[in-house]
């Protein structure tokens, strides 16, 4: 078996090896050979060559997000680094665990004017769990300027020795360094950084190890919740007749079947969920802005509740973070082992738990259901809304809400969807979208810039099912060179809204149909995707009316020798009408005010 000659090299690759870190996506460069070296020539590893770093961490992210376990990326030196600055910045408030391996020059070939390179020491440190700086191998004397705290060499008849104990205690910190990043990666699920300095020669190989590193095992601290906790939450729980639950971004089977349908049997208790939930159950409340939109004050005081309880990651809705912020709960309990953020600037309890061992330890010992009209009264309106809003998508014409519905309809059961963000994650969230369908979207950061890298890291992680990316113009041309890598399985569908720009700031407020608008907001363009899929090898079809769409998805999902492309043009300037009276239809006044003072204990 061949080896990188660099002991640190090795250590790395070792280590890596050592932490079941088995997906190693690799962008060419000349600095970062020796792990190229390392991680390619191991059968262990599943290596990617992608030669753009920004959709190469995107790809990444993608695989770690399905797998749930670490994924690396490995760079050269230089600017190559801080193209994966969007996708670490994602993973951190995504919880997904990327390992980003920079390769480095020494430190005496830093700010001299040598090319490609920058300062890389702790250049994600906003964004990162854990960052680390290792220290250079020592070879001879003209290393040891190249690390911090080591000391000068004063006898030179101790040259030998003095080098020979230094290299072990650089040995040494990069060991435990190493360590701790990958098991923070592993135990945190978030990003990490390794920058590593590496002195030429950095090609060269050897048959043998010259390390056996130590191997620190990550340890997983217990997360019991205190009894005064629970017992608060308990009280609080009580004598509250509004408890409303709000669900974000989660992986699919995350949450057991017996507590959903627990939380579903309490009148008193409201569960809301987004698409990118991954829960479904017929007693809660998808759509959540078919719910929020245009309710009165008096109807918003009532919906106001007594308890917030939220788990799960980032909300879409922007409707329902602007009602829970003007109509704060009493209480808001976060459930999470990481963090907790005052989304809506009323959290008072961080539960750190999962959220399953948290409804384990809580849901036995309510001995009573608070009696309430909070939930069946919701569910009238729901109802009521859901009616509308049927009889309000059979009368539009052809437009982003006509296509949206039926393209979420045509979605083969058991697939993976990956959405878009902007208009795509947002039009979707009006939909009840089908149970069996895993729903991704990148909701850390919520940027267009690397949601089809994320999809097809995504959809190479799991071959077993079909991925679908549904996403919009800009955000797919955006990340373009995500086509250009050779990983993409014949399996993988795109599915590109068209609607020549950025549709979604047609709905938001200013002027629009101006130059300034056109230019600078909207972003208005005449391109389209057929030119891209000729060249990158992907089957390529559009279509402009409902007929020839429904002709299409009849079709696009049957298997193929390559990825497919299906590209919808919608009428700019049509969608946005569309849209704003969507919700204007949608609004009504329930029959009764609903208020905390009907409920009794």
């Amino acid at each position: 078996m061949i080896y990188p000659k660099i002991p640190l090299a090795q250590t790395l690759v070792s280590l890596c090896k050592s932490k079941g870190i088995k997906h190693i996506v690799i962008s060419p460069g000349s600095r970062n050979a020796p792990l190229t070296i390392g991680f390619t020539n191991d059968s262990f590893f599943k290596c990617y060559s992608i030669i753009d770093e920004r959709c190469a961490a995107f790809f990444a992210l993608g695989i770690a997000q399905q797998l749930q376990e670490p994924t690396a990326v490995v760079c050269t030196s230089g600017s190559a680094l801080l193209n994966y600055y969007p996708a670490v910045a994602e993973a951190y408030y995504s919880n997904i665990p990327l390992v980003v391996l920079s390769a480095d020059r020494p430190k005496n070939l830093i700010d001299v004017g040598d090319g490609q390179t920058i300062n890389q020491k702790n250049v994600f440190d906003s964004h990162t769990l854990f960052s680390t700086d290792l220290k250079l191998d020592l070879k001879d004397e003209k290393h040891i300027h190249s690390n911090e705290d080591v000391p000068v060499l004063v006898k030179v008849e101790d040259r030998f020795e003095r080098l020979l104990g230094l290299q072990k205690n650089i040995q040494s910190y990069n060991e435990e360094e190493i360590n701790m990043a990958l098991n923070m990666a592993l135990m945190k699920k978030g990003p990490v950084h390794i920058n590593i300095p590496f002195d030429e020669p950095l090609y060269d190989v050897v048959e043998k190890e010259s390390v056996k590193p130590k191997i620190i095992e990550a340890v997983a601290k217990p997360h019991d919740i205190e009894d005064y906790v629970l017992q608060t939450c308990l009280e609080q729980w009580d004598v509250s007749p509004k408890k409303m639950i709000l669900v974000g971004a989660n992986m699919p089977n995350q949450i057991e079947m017996k507590w959903l349908d627990e939380l579903a049997e309490d009148d008193s208790i409201i569960v809301l969920t987004e698409s990118t939930s991954n829960i479904h159950h017929s007693g809660f409340f998808p759509s959540i802005d078919q719910l929020i939109d245009g309710l009165s004050t008096e109807e918003k005081e009532a919906l106001q509740p007594d308890i917030l309880v939220t788990f799960g990651g980032l909300i879409v809705s922007k409707k329902v973070k602007q009602f829970l912020r003007n109509y704060q709960p009493k209480h808001h309990w976060h459930i999470d082992r990481k963090r907790a953020y005052d989304t809506f600037f009323c959290l008072d309890n961080h539960i750190e738990a999962t959220p399953n061992t948290f409804f384990e330890s809580f849901l036995p010992k309510i001995l009573h259901y608070v009696k309430s009209h909070y939930k069946t009264h919701w569910l009238d309106v729901k109802a009521k809304r859901l009616k509308k809003h049927k009889d309000y998508i059979k009368n539009i014409p052809f437009s982003d809400l006509k296509v949206f519905n039926r393209v979420l309809k045509s979605i083969p059961d058991d697939s993976i969807l990956q959405v878009g963000n902007s208009s795509a994650i947002r039009y979707t969230q009006l939909f009840k979208v089908n149970k069996t369908l895993e729903v991704y979207c990148n909701r850390g950061t919520s940027g267009i810039d690397g949601c089809t890298s994320t999809a097809i890291g995504c959809a190479v992680a799991r071959e077993d099912k079909p991925t679908v990316l549904l996403t919009g113009d800009l955000s797919f041309l955006y990340d373009s060179n995500a086509l250009w890598n050779n990983h993409i399985p014949s399996n993988f569908r795109i599915i590109v809204v068209n609607n020549q720009g950025g549709g979604i700031f047609r709905i938001l407020p200013g002027h629009k149909d101006t130059e300034n608008f056109d230019t600078y907001f909207e972003t208005n363009h005449n391109l389209t995707a057929e030119h891209l899929c000729k060249m990158y090898g992907l089957d390529y079809q559009s279509v402009d009316n409902e007929e020839a769409l429904a002709s299409s998805l009849t079709s696009f999902y049957a298997d193929a020798n390559q990825p497919k492309l299906l590209e919808i043009f919608t009428p700019k300037k049509v969608n946005d009408d569309v849209l704003l009276k969507y919700f204007e239809h949608l609004k009504e006044t329930p029959k009764k005010k609903v208020d905390s003072d009907e409920a009794e204990n």
